[in-house]
């Protein structure tokens, strides 16, 4: 099920988003105008699962002319114990892969296609054309072909269906030999999307320099929306999901949290940061540097505004959101005089490169230095890393903390609003909650607490009932 709380997604600022792709910096377009031309639309999975939500997303099309340039993921689960195409053609690949049988996952993907097949009324094409992937799958080595087959097939559905223009990623979206988005794909996505008609553009993928199948990470059909907005010159791009956009804070944590109107890419990339993304952590990249505003919309509930995303916004609470995870761990050293050794810092980071660990958090000190990870980045190297620090750097004191959350509180009322910081950890103080780590910005618009795992949902709750009401 596709879960959009308060706080997801992707971004880094203009300038780095620019020059990412290889272009100038741009002006930002500012808030949408009144009247729309161009409209780029991503439907999530959830909301392609079946035949009716399938004719859902189509009445949402036909709805406005402007909605012409649409993208489609694979079909989502049905239900909570049904399986997602996607996750079926992984199978499918890591099963040929061993010299198995896939036949299972191949006939369960054959009878979702011809179930929306035939429930849209269309001609019998899509079993054939699964026989076809079945013969080429033995070609792939790499997962990228197979995996990318659900949004391939889902498309070709859903432009029959509308009686619209397939248009194959593969010969559009291109990647470097690096595996990066390369900025000629703009203008090759532009020239094919260029008439009058209505555009179906499969998300999830393109192709390598060498024509092979690549795809972006999961969930990726999100990035594939911003790239054609991009392309097109969209004035809005609609991102249709199962809720009717972000709310102030997980609604599985605080089931009444406040259903947000406005947010802006900063406050978006900050509380991405803490990891509650349905929204691809790459998405706003592409439309970043152009300005163009994401609309995050409810299938279920079409007349919903849902959150629109904007470079800026009027601010009236001091904090727009607030967003957590679990499954960190830190590293934290001591030495005197720590400030004064040249090369320091160089030598512990250096430790982390040998093992390929990346960190999201260092908080310093005079005569101190902590290192925070993601579980999943740091694996089963902490030990090998907290000797590898003691080996190269000589600390006085070293140690590994486990079962860490973080949580972010963001917003970018936040520099103008005295006491913010005071009113936060007032907050946690009176919930009981001890804190282990303290990490602002210098933007002013977020701070970090690092809390044990087992206080995370309650720090939430009270984090937010402090500044829900702010006056």
């Amino acid at each position: 099920m596709e879960e959009l709380y308060a706080i997801i997604g992707f971004l880094l600022n203009g300038d780095l988003a620019c020059k990412r792709d290889n272009h100038e910096r741009c002006e930002p377009v500012g808030k949408v105008s009144s009247k729309m031309s161009k409209i780029t639309c991503k439907f999530g999975g959830t909301s392609l699962a079946t035949v009716e939500r399938i004719k859902t997303a189509a009445e949402i099309i036909k709805a406005k002319d402007e909605r012409r340039f649409i993208v489609p993921s694979a079909p989502g689960k049905r239900s909570d114990d049904d399986k997602k195409i996607t996750d079926l053609l992984y199978a499918w690949h890591n099963m040929a892969k061993e010299g198995l049988d896939p036949a299972e996952p191949k006939r369960i993907i054959t009878e979702r296609f011809v179930e929306l097949e035939k429930g849209l009324g269309l001609s019998e094409k899509i079993a054939e054309k699964i026989e076809a992937i079945s013969v080429e799958a033995a070609n792939h080595s790499e997962p990228d072909f197979m995996a990318s087959r659900g949004e391939y097939l889902n498309g070709q559905l859903i432009s029959e269906y509308l009686g619209a223009t397939f248009v194959d990623p593969v010969d559009c979206i291109k990647f470097n030999e690096e595996g990066h988005l390369d900025s000629k794909s703009y203008e090759l996505l532009g020239e094919a999307l260029s008439g009058p008609d209505m555009y179906i553009v499969p998300g999830f993928y393109g192709s390598m320099p060498d024509g092979s199948v690549k795809t972006f990470s999961r969930g990726g059909s999100d990035v594939t929306g911003s790239i054609v907005a991009r392309a097109t010159n969209s004035d809005m791009y609609e991102n249709w999901t199962d809720v009717s956009g972000f709310r102030m804070a997980d609604p599985r944590i605080v089931a009444d949290a406040k259903h947000i109107e406005e947010i802006t890419y900063d406050e978006l990339r900050e509380l991405s940061y803490m990891g509650a993304s349905v929204l691809h952590d790459e998405a706003i990249f592409p439309v970043r540097a152009p300005g163009i505003p994401i609309n995050i919309r409810n299938t279920n509930d079409p007349d919903h505004g849902g959150t629109l995303i904007l470079a800026d916004r009027e601010t009236k609470l001091p904090v727009c959101g607030i967003a957590g995870r679990s499954g960190c761990s830190m590293v934290s050293m001591k030495k005197t005089l720590m400030n004064k050794e040249r090369g320091f810092g160089w030598r512990v980071l250096s430790v982390l490169e040998e093992h390929g660990v990346s960190f999201e958090h260092m908080p310093t000190g005079i005569d101190t230095l902590s290192l925070i990870f993601r579980d999943e980045e740091l694996q089963n190297h902490g030990q090998a890393i907290v000797k590898g620090i003691e080996r190269t750097c000589e600390p006085d004191t070293i140690s590994l903390t486990s079962e860490l959350a973080l949580i972010a509180t963001v917003g970018i009322g936040m520099n103008h609003h005295i006491g913010v910081a005071a009113h936060l950890f007032k907050a946690l103080s009176d919930a009981r909650i001890n804190i282990r780590v303290i990490d602002q910005g210098s933007s002013e618009m977020n701070i970090i607490i690092g809390v044990d795992e087992e206080d995370l949902n309650k720090a939430i709750v009270a984090i937010y009932e402090a500044f829900v009401a702010w006056e």
